[in-house]
């Protein structure tokens, strides 16, 4: 007898009737039951990341997959996150009671279907664990925005998805078809706004977009109870994930509830794991829904060198900083108005003071690109040699190592900065260039938006970068670059407070943007440090 499939309706107390498949395996059950709630329709099921359901059966699970409210074949209406809490509570009671379920549920999914696993109404019975991965519970800081700017490429592309699948919904092949041919051509960079304006006014995205991301005020910040974050929890990232700092941010939260997460951090795209990812979340699912464990089983902590390309494990109790005592913890930057042309001429050292004046001229019709990393189209490992050699880009250089050096924790840079227009944007990316090559492995990136009168002004800024975990090894050497763009990763600055952020336009400005390097300084906040700026 093999795994079947079956379609199940669960009526809510509010009439709405939410769709699930259900995958039940071969044999005499009952069995734990593992439940995903997505918007994307069921029968995809998250397996761009996510072994098939089918193979969940296999291992003795019954599988949930349910349309959230308003979406796939569900009832309601879509409203995004802020549904999602109100129909936890029913959905757990009625997994547990299906017949084939024995009474045991964990929950599992990553992005959307990572936040549904964690967000209910108050007094909500929690699940008996959750692998939530690449998530986090604050709209902007999570899900938006970086560094006081919208995430542009993203953005608009996971909005346009949810804009498409509205369009499906409704019957409306033109919307659909104009929302696919603007992802296909690239088009979306420009027109997203209008398209997401036209199709889904009323959408998450749409909203999120409009909303300033620097005042933090008017975004939603998600809760999740503390007995939820004290149950075992998986939580999964990847280097290359803009939801990265959510994840540690969540790690954050349990362990301050009381709670013994495992935290995994690994070689990863938001849409591409690493191998060993399913047997991971698999081992955790059989000690706590097979083995009959109602308590947390170690605060497990795997992180991926991603120079060394291995695996570093350690608990929280044994983390400490893994810079030895004569690495330095800091670098200041030196250069004058050379950086730009002479990627040598700018140096980064940890004895000198930070010294000397740079200008980044920045012209909106050729913007510095963004490559690889965690926001950029081409996420992931990157060569940025190309880019440093741009006449818009400094770059500072440290010399080559002696010994080896760990990077381990949250890259921040300190720097003063001014403009001749009111705004501009600093872009930031940390790499390793190896003794062997004339590469620029770019381990890093982090963006900084300034906007109004205040910009012209010089004054102090921090900008900080993605969580890293590399080594450099004698003969390397580290680079700090620095740019007044990273093309389509945010939208271009225009240089004027009453122009919108965006794709190039004839409104946009030529900025000139003045590094003040005396007080700069490169540091380093280790993982344990309980000062990560996750939000």
């Amino acid at each position: 007898m093999s795994v079947e499939r079956s379609d199940a309706t669960l009526r809510l107390n509010d009439g709405t009737e939410l769709l699930s498949d259900l995958w039940t395996p071969a044999g005499q059950g009952p069995w734990p039951a593992l439940l995903m709630r997505q918007p994307y329709g069921r029968r995809i099921a998250s397996t761009v990341t996510l072994a098939h359901p089918s193979w969940w059966a296999e291992q003795g699970y019954l599988v949930v997959v349910q349309d959230v409210r308003g979406q796939g074949d569900s009832a309601g209406r879509f409203t995004g996150f802020d549904q999602e809490a109100v129909d936890t509570a029913e959905t757990h009671a009625w997994v547990r009671n299906l017949p084939h379920c024995n009474g045991r549920l964990g929950c599992y999914g990553f992005s959307y279907q990572g936040l549904t696993q964690l967000v209910a109404s108050d007094g909500a019975t929690p699940p008996d664990c959750m692998a939530p991965a690449m998530t986090g519970l604050n709209e902007r800081d999570h899900w938006s925005c970086e560094g006081g700017a919208h995430w542009w490429h993203l953005g608009l592309g996971w909005g346009l998805q949810l804009a498409a699948l509205k369009a499906s919904r409704d019957g409306d092949q033109d919307a659909w078809l104009a929302i696919r041919q603007s992802l296909e051509s690239g088009s979306y960079l420009r027109d997203g706004p209008s398209l997401l304006a036209s199709h889904d006014p009323d959408g998450m995205a749409w909203r999120w977009l409009r909303q300033d991301p620097q005042k933090e005020a008017v975004w939603t910040q998600h809760t999740c109870s503390k007995d939820w974050l004290q149950r075992p929890m998986l939580l999964i990232g990847g280097w290359w994930d803009p939801h990265l700092l959510g994840i540690l941010d969540l790690w954050t939260r349990s362990l301050e509830a009381g709670g013994e997460p495992q935290l995994h951090i690994g070689p990863a795209t938001h849409l591409q794991w690493w191998s060993q990812a399913q047997h991971l979340l698999l081992g955790f699912f059989d000690q706590h829904l097979k083995g009959g464990s109602t308590k947390p089983q170690g605060n497990g902590i795997r992180l991926w060198n991603l120079t060394r390309m291995e695996w570093k494990t350690s608990s929280v109790d044994s983390v400490v900083d893994s810079v030895p005592p004569r690495t330095p913890r800091t670098w200041n930057l030196i250069a004058d108005g050379l950086a730009c042309l002479d990627q040598d001429h700018g140096l980064l050292d940890h004895a000198r003071p930070s010294e000397g004046v740079v200008c980044v001229v920045h012209d909106p019709w050729r913007p510095v690109p963004a490559v690889g990393g965690h926001l950029s189209p081409s996420a992931g490992a990157a060569d940025r040699s190309g880019i440093d050699c741009r006449g818009d880009v400094a770059c500072f250089t440290s010399d080559a190592l002696e010994e080896c050096l760990t990077l381990e924790g949250q890259p921040m840079l300190m720097l003063q900065a001014s403009a001749d227009q009111p705004g501009f944007d600093l872009c930031v990316a940390l790499s390793r260039l190896p003794s062997d090559s004339v590469a620029a492995e770019q381990l890093s990136t982090g963006v900084l938006r300034v906007c109004g009168e205040a910009a012209r002004t010089r004054a102090s800024y921090r900008i900080r970068l993605q969580p890293l975990l590399a080594s450099l090894f004698p003969g390397d050497r580290l680079r700090v670059s620095i740019a007044a763009a990273a093309w389509p990763a945010i939208g271009i600055n225009p240089g004027d407070p009453l122009i919108a952020c965006g794709a190039p336009s004839a409104q946009h400005r030529v900025v000139s943007m003045t590094l003040h390097l005396a007080g700069s300084q490169l540091g380093l906040i280790p993982f344990t440090s309980g000062k990560l700026d996750c939000n």
